[in-house]
C-alpha cells in the first residue's frame, strides 16, 4: 500500500498544476445542464409529468443523474490516454517496474487517484446540487463515496482495457458505441421504465443505471432507495472483478 501511495503522490504532483481548470469545469458542467435541461425542459412538461419523475420535479430527477455521468464520463477519461501514455508512450509503468514496485502498486495507486478525482468532482456537484436545492435529506453527502464507487467501477474496467490496447483508436470505438449510449440510456435523463423492455433489461445490467440510481435515491430519498443493497453489491461485485482482471491483463502486458 505505501508503494500505491508513492504512484498517487506523483499524480497528485501532476494534478496540482491543472487542479483550478479542473474544478472550474467541473462546476460549470452542473450548472449548465440543470439551468438548460433541468430548469428549461421542466418549464416545458405538465404538472402532471412528475409522475413520471417518482412525483419530482425534473430538475431534481436530473441533477442526481447527471452527477453519476459525469462521474462515470471523468473516470473513464482518466483510465484511458493517461494509462495508455504510462504504458507505451511515455513508459512511465516500464521505470516503476525497474524499482520494487509492482503492478499491483500502479494498479492500486491509479484507482486512488481516479477515487480522489471522482470525490473532488462529486462533491462540488452536491454544492451545485444544493444550490439548486435538489438534496432533500442528509443522506445527500453519502452520494459522494457512492459515486466514487461508479468511478471505480467504470475506471477499473477501463483500465483493463487500455491494457489490451496497441493505440487508441479503440477508446474512440469505447466512447462512441458503449459509453455515450450509457450517458443516454441508463437512467441519466428519463427513467429506464420508458424504454422498451428488452432495452430496460440492457440498461438495469449496466454499472451506470446503478450508480445513477443509488446517488438518486440519497440525494431525494426516492423510491430508488428501497432497492441500495442491490445497487450496492452491484457496483461492488463488479469493481472487484473488474479490478482482478486489469491486475491480471496490466501484469501480462508490462511483466516479461
Amino acid at each position: 500500500m505505501t508503494a500505491a501511495v508513492r504512484v498517487l503522490h506523483r499524480d497528485l504532483l501532476v494534478y496540482r498544476h491543472i487542479w483550478r481548470g479542473s474544478l472550474f469545469s467541473s462546476f460549470v458542467t452542473p450548472l449548465l445542464y440543470l439551468s438548460a435541461m433541468g430548469l428549461g425542459l421542466m418549464r416545458l412538461m405538465t404538472p402532471a409529468s412528475t409522475a413520471a419523475f417518482d412525483g419530482f420535479d425534473y430538475v431534481h430527477f436530473l441533477g442526481p443523474g447527471i452527477m453519476a455521468a459525469a462521474t462515470m464520463q471523468s473516470s473513464v477519461f482518466e483510465a484511458t490516454f493517461p494509462i495508455m501514455g504510462k504504458i507505451m508512450w511515455r513508459r512511465n509503468y516500464e521505470a516503476m517496474l525497474a524499482t520494487p514496485m509492482s503492478v499491483r502498486d500502479i494498479l492500486g495507486g491509479e484507482l486512488l487517484y481516479i477515487g480522489f478525482r471522482t470525490m473532488t468532482i462529486s462533491t462540488v456537484f452536491l454544492v451545485v446540487l444544493t444550490l439548486f436545492r435538489i438534496p432533500t435529506s442528509p443522506l445527500a453527502v453519502l452520494g459522494i463515496p457512492a459515486a466514487v464507487l461508479v468511478g471505480l467501477a467504470f475506471s477499473s474496467a477501463v483500465i483493463a482495457f487500455a491494457a489490451t490496447q496497441r493505440n487508441d483508436s479503440g477508446f474512440a470505438a469505447m466512447f462512441r458505441f458503449v459509453i455515450n449510449p450509457l450517458f443516454l440510456f441508463s437512467g441519466t435523463f428519463f427513467p429506464i421504465a420508458r424504454l422498451p423492455e428488452p432495452a430496460q433489461w440492457v440498461a438495469a445490467a449496466t454499472p451506470l443505471y446503478h450508480g445513477a440510481s443509488l446517488i438518486r435515491g440519497l440525494v431525494l430519498q426516492s423510491s430508488d432507495l428501497r432497492n441500495w443493497p442491490i445497487h450496492l453489491a452491484y457496483l461492488v461485485v463488479w469493481s472487484t472483478v473488474a479490478i482482478l482482471v486489469a491486475h491480471v491483463l496490466l501484469k501480462r502486458r508490462l511483466v516479461r
